[in-house]
């Protein structure tokens, strides 16, 4: 097990903010893997803190945007939230702040590279800020969101931000379903020096979306993008 006093109190000085209840703090970097398998000394994991964590991020950057673009109809408003919050870009304010070196991971987690996955980077950010806004409330979890996200929010309301689009598509879909859409080639054009892709995204027989690309990869980017645009 970590020495108490180092990783909790280096994660505290990374982040500028001192928990009152350190406790707290422990369960939100406490993942399942860890905890269960130490299931003797009678662990909680962060699994209902990323829940808590994810509803108040949602709250602050909706007020956020409410108030900064006065303008934008909600449809806008929500998906740029949608890019903000979606597990890519918490991943990387995870690695902002070396959250994955303050884990608690188990073994077979630690062996297959989780302190570096997006998935688990992602909710141990939302268990994160779930810890800070229940030791410290709303206005000291807003700052620190704000800290981090607001570039972000930035970049993405002019188009400028670089997302993987087929990450947040997936993430979309996988809402309210366990199925995976398919992306197509559906047409090829050009010599093999300078080739045009034509790729749609197809899920349970609807196409979702359409585009083009110099390679399959850009073209699938594409489709995904035109894809979110119409849900």
């Amino acid at each position: 097990m970590k020495d108490k006093e180092g990783y909790l109190k280096k994660i505290q000085e990374e982040i500028g903010i001192e928990f009152k209840d350190e406790s707290i703090l422990k369960r939100a970097l406490t993942h399942k893997s860890y905890a269960n398998e130490r299931r003797n000394l009678n662990l909680k994991d962060n699994e209902r803190l990323e829940f808590l964590g994810d509803s108040v991020q949602d709250l602050v950057v909706s007020e956020y945007m409410f108030l900064k673009y006065p303008d934008h109809p909600e449809g806008d408003l929500a998906k740029i939230r949608s890019v903000v919050v979606s597990a890519p870009v918490l991943a990387q304010k995870a690695r902002e702040i070396s959250l994955g070196d303050y884990l608690l991971l188990g073994k077979g987690e630690e062996m297959t590279g989780g302190r570096k996955r997006d998935s688990i980077l992602a909710d141990a950010f939302e268990a994160l800020v779930g810890s800070i806004y229940l030791d410290r409330g709303l206005e000291v979890v807003e700052k620190f969101i704000l800290s981090l996200l607001v570039p972000d929010i930035k970049n993405v309301e002019i188009g400028e931000h670089i997302q993987d689009y087929k990450t947040l598509l997936q993430e979309i879909i996988q809402r309210d379903s366990n199925s995976r859409p398919e992306y197509k080639v559906v047409k090829e054009e050009g010599p093999d020096h300078n080739k045009e892709f034509t790729i749609e995204v197809d899920f349970d027989g609807d196409i979702l979306g359409r585009g083009k690309g110099s390679s399959k990869k850009e073209a699938q980017q594409r489709a995904a993008k035109d894809a979110i645009s119409k849900i």
